[in-house]
């Protein structure tokens, strides 16, 4: 069993004396039978190491198979477990916290190589068993009169397996959260390399190996975003993209909290096997990370650390929603989402290395909202998109062009501003936008003719109407 030194200044949880400090006599003629027999048993190590690994080998099928791999390894670690252990059987105060230490640094190396918890206690308990065996088998062949007294010992003995079983475990598991804590990181700022555009071409690959995703596959970046001063859950639990893969990744360093969504569409059929896996959250929830898994079924749960996974299939009875055919569009048809979700979804792009970009195209299009929420694909919302892109742009625009509107009275301009927004909703209908606005259509005539006078456009030339319209997206997207 290989060593490993333990984590520096972690201490090792208290133990109890291997013999009580007052005892009787026949306890301590019982302690005397008890330190000669470990004597015995310590000339012999190297033999009782090996019927200690005979023993593992045939009731452990985990420990055979480590002793496969790295037979002398086992051996090495066995044996040094054994003098140590059986040592403290003789001198307590002495070896016992190296003894401790053995048992700390075994902890750690069989979790590490993925050892089972339980196959590791039951081999300590092997031991245990074995070492207690060999104490009765030694006294009762050369003093069999002494045999006896062991009983006055065998509770400590076995309290110091215990004690060793409970310091394996304490090891295991620290070792188990650390490991999954350095799997997750690793995952987490992979997956924000992709998303920031800064991967590496020659990593692609053990990216694309380590989150399950193709490297040369079709993608699309989903950002989901509350509106300012309401709040959600995790876009995870809360976000749904029926029958579509999903990596998804809560930032918080960029403005405002959020939670981007790496959709598959699509990839070479041995190009990656699947979605990756992870936890929140909760997820793996650092306050920023991915939640790794695929959309289709209700997660198990919500944020954290390592928080639950979104299912590993598609919905029952529906294909994955892989092929040419779905685009964006197709995204935000399949999405469901709280009405107060502000999602932007950018256009597909092709690759891993286009991650990147997809991300970036994806905050346009959620600046591109409206601050009601609501879905917007950057390729169905291309001028509210340039609009946004240039803010400083779009706010000098709807100054110009509606300065004499928004000084306006608060009530007119709004009535104004509506009127005119609905007028271009409805195609440049007076008569359906009066049904939108519940006026009649000569009000509605009026009130244009009116925009027509304070804005000096007018609502027959396209050059206009087409300013109008770009103003209006920059005012309703940009103003505070």
């Amino acid at each position: 069993m290989q060593h490993l030194v333990p984590a520096h200044g972690r201490s090792l949880p208290g133990r109890r004396p291997l013999v009580p400090a007052a005892r009787s006599a026949v306890d301590a003629e019982a302690l005397s039978v008890l330190h000669r027999a470990a004597r015995a048993l310590m000339a012999g190590l190297p033999e009782l190491t090996e019927r200690l690994m005979t023993l593992l080998r045939e009731r452990e099928p985990a420990y055979r198979t480590a002793m496969e791999a790295d037979a002398d390894g086992v051996r090495d670690e066995v044996q040094r477990s054994l003098r140590l252990n059986v040592g403290s059987l003789i001198r307590p105060g002495e070896l016992r916290e190296d003894a401790q230490r053995c048992s700390w640094a075994i902890g750690r190396a069989r979790a590490e190589r993925g050892l089972p918890l339980d196959a590791l206690l039951r081999a300590f308990r092997l031991g245990g068993g074995m070492i207690w065996q060999e104490l009765v088998d030694e006294t009762t062949r050369r003093h069999p009169a002494d045999a006896r007294l062991l009983v006055h010992v065998a509770a400590d003995v076995w309290n110091f397996v215990d004690d060793h079983c409970a310091v394996v475990a304490d090891a295991y598991r620290q070792t188990e959260r650390e490991l999954m804590w350095r799997r997750e990181n690793r995952l987490r700022l992979m997956t924000a390399a992709l998303l920031d555009g800064t991967a590496r071409i020659a990593d692609l690959p053990a990216t694309a190996a380590a989150l399950g995703l193709p490297e040369q596959g079709r993608y699309a970046v989903v950002l989901a975003r509350p509106p300012a001063g309401r709040a959600f859950a995790d876009a995870r639990s809360q976000v749904r993209l029926s029958g579509l893969r999903v990596l998804w990744y809560r930032d918080r360093d960029r403005d405002g909290a959020g939670s981007y969504g790496i959709v598959l569409l699509g990839g070479h059929p041995h190009d990656g096997d699947g979605p990756g896996h992870g936890h929140e959250s909760g997820l793996l929830d650092t306050g920023a990370g991915p939640a790794y898994g695929t959309e289709g079924r209700p997660p198990d749960g919500g944020d954290g650390g390592d928080a639950g996974d979104a299912g590993d299939g598609p919905d029952e009875g529906r294909p994955w929603a892989y092929g040419v055919d779905v685009d964006a569009g197709e995204i935000a048809r399949r999405l469901t989402a709280p009405p107060v979700a502000r999602i932007g979804v950018s256009p597909v792009v092709e690759g891993l290395a286009s991650i990147g970009d997809a991300r970036r195209l994806a905050d346009t299009a959620l600046r591109a909202c409206p601050r009601s929420g609501g879905t917007v694909v950057l390729e169905e919302h291309l001028p509210a998109a340039l609009v946004v892109s240039a803010p400083a742009l779009g706010a000098a625009l709807a100054e110009r062009v509606l300065g004499p509107l928004l000084r306006l009275d608060l009530s007119d301009r709004d009535i104004m501003l509506d009127t005119l927004t609905a007028w271009l909703a409805c195609d440049g209908s007076a008569q359906r936008a009066a049904g939108r606005l519940y006026c009649h259509r000569n009000t509605v005539l009026n009130r244009l003719r009116r925009c027509e006078q304070l804005t000096g456009r007018s609502l027959t030339r396209p050059a206009d109407v087409v300013e109008l319209s770009l103003a209006l997206a920059a005012h309703t997207l940009l103003d505070p």
